[in-house]
């Protein structure tokens, strides 16, 4: 369906009116272009005419869309009665473009090939939609009929609801729905048919593009209702029909942005490896080096990289190991910050779900007499704390508190820290949900790792708040913490099985108990 929808109350909704046609509706976009994307080549040039009949406005701007952000392309610093003119030496890279009013607000969008940099369009300040006309260009013409169809159906639609005054709810509804049907049986037709006449052009691509590809045909399932697993997998392997993924020109588009957000937030199976696997396809009907393939890396990148969702950043370590180990971010981004994303997957990679965690070779408040005695309370610089390592390193082994050594079924690594304002609050709550667990007979341990180095401190803070599980710090230097575990804020949790499997991470202390559950569950079924 399109447009009309009989979920919604009133048809003419603003959020769904075709290629922005919102008019006067303000909109930013941004005046420089990104480092990534391409820029035009000195050929033939453009010049594109528009006579805007009642126009007020005394500037316009050219605007394009790309990927999920739009950009300056032109703009006319003069209107003389209302003919705008955008006329340069750069050829236009292939697209959707807009024209834009000096207040910001977008007028109306149409097409630019690589062989049409030259045309003329008319249209009225009075009744935009009404009086839009290409004399240059047949497929920005068949476009603006396209737009007045679709706006008359909307229009269509809203006079509908007048014509319900007098009925009772129920029957309103019945009677909306039934036109809508007809509405909605019209508008795919049309659709359908305007798709089929103008297949391999950019408008026949992006109205392709924009149309849902929905199962028409659904078989039943066994309870005799339409087989819900046939119309999502129909959806899931249809929703690309069509789609060019080697035509950068689909990148400059209203709606590709979306498709693969939406693709990626709501279609395939949220696990990070089906992610994982779908960007890969999806990358492979890319050209390398194309600003499709670019684009599609810089979108996946940090999206990944700042997932809130846990366990995705395997998605993220997947995308550096096999796009930035092997050159093809090169373009994307500087040969600096690639090293640095790179090193960020050298951190993340041993944390992921299901890791062995790194072992700590932790000092307890029993150890740090130890450590005192050996000079490593007043060591100043790292060389002279790596002489004390292998002058003592027999004692120390022995004087180490290992998380490989410490055993239970559940195990909690927590990093905090004295002075952590979160913590104070974090660590008390920490402490009553242990007890609670111990209460209820889980073999359950808390490694304590305080991040810092302020032993004092630290000791009367463990005595003050009575903290009777297993108290750890980092006396000697030697495990690199913030490396090691990711460690840039405090408090931050870790869940690990007997195994010293990580099991959950970066979690809220009212998560513990639930993904304790989930591990008992785990093991009843291991031991089946």
């Amino acid at each position: 369906m399109f447009l009309i929808d009989i979920k919604f109350e009133s048809i003419n909704c603003k959020k769904k009116l075709i290629f922005g046609l919102t008019y006067m509706k303000k909109i930013l976009f941004s005046f420089s272009l990104l480092s990534i994307i391409t820029a035009a080549t000195a050929q033939k040039g453009h010049d594109i005419k528009i006579n805007f009949k009642n126009c007020k406005d005394t500037v316009m701007y050219l605007a394009f869309y790309q990927f999920d952000k739009s950009y300056l392309a032109d703009t006319c610093k003069k209107i003389v009665k209302g003919n705008v003119v955008f006329k340069g030496p750069k050829t236009l890279e292939r697209g959707v473009y807009y024209l834009v009013s000096q207040e910001k607000a977008r007028y109306f969008d149409f097409f630019v090939s690589d062989a049409n940099q030259n045309m003329v369009m008319s249209t009225d300040n009075e009744d935009i939609v009404k009086n839009l006309k290409s004399s240059s260009h047949k497929e920005n013409d068949d476009f603006f009929n396209y737009i007045k169809f679709i706006t008359n159906k909307n229009k269509e639609f809203g006079e509908i609801r007048n014509q319900t005054k007098g009925m009772s709810a129920k029957d309103s509804t019945k009677f909306i729905n039934d036109k809508a049907k007809v509405l909605n049986e019209s508008v795919m037709a049309f659709e359908k048919t305007f798709l089929e006449t103008h297949k391999g052009t950019l408008v026949g691509d992006v109205i392709n593009l924009k149309m849902e590809k929905e199962a028409t045909e659904i078989p039943k399932a066994s309870n005799g209702r339409p087989d819900s697993l046939f119309i999502y997998h129909y959806y899931k392997n249809h929703y690309w029909d069509g789609v060019n993924f080697q035509d950068d020109g689909i990148l400059r588009t209203p709606f590709f942005a979306d498709r693969v957000k939406k693709y990626f937030n709501s279609i395939i199976i949220q696990h990070p490896d089906s992610v994982s696997i779908e960007i890969d396809r999806m990358m492979a009907k890319t050209k390398q080096a194309s600003e499709m393939h670019k684009f599609l890396l810089a979108y996946f990148t940090p999206t990944y990289e700042s997932s809130k969702v846990m366990g995705f950043d395997k998605v993220f370590v997947h995308i550096i190991d096999t796009y930035f180990r092997t050159g093809q971010a090169k373009g994307i981004y500087e040969e600096k910050t690639i090293e640095k994303i790179k090193e960020r997957g050298d951190i993340l990679k041993p944390l992921l779900l299901g890791s062995q965690a790194p072992e700590l070779m932790m000092v307890d408040t029993t150890g740090h007499k130890v450590m005192v005695k050996m000079g490593f309370d007043t060591v100043k610089t790292s060389a002279g704390a790596t002489n004390l390592y292998y002058k003592y390193t027999q004692e120390l082994m022995q004087a180490y508190t290992t998380l490989y050594n410490t055993r239970a079924d559940y195990l909690v690594l927590v990093f905090w820290d004295v002075d952590c304002g979160h913590c104070k609050t974090e660590i008390p709550k920490l402490l009553e949900e242990y007890h609670a667990l111990q209460k209820e007979k889980y073999d359950i341990k808390v490694f304590s790792v305080y991040t810092q180095h302020e032993y004092a401190k630290y000791k009367q803070y463990i005595i003050d708040n009575k903290l009777d599980w297993i108290n750890v710090y980092d006396g000697v230097h030697v495990n690199n913490i913030k490396e090691k575990y990711d460690i840039y804020s405090t408090p931050v949790i870790y869940m690990l099985d007997k195994n010293k499997r990580i099991k959950a991470k970066r979690i809220g202390v009212e998560q513990v108990k639930d993904i304790i559950k989930q591990m008992e569950r785990e093991y009843k079924s291991e031991k089946k």
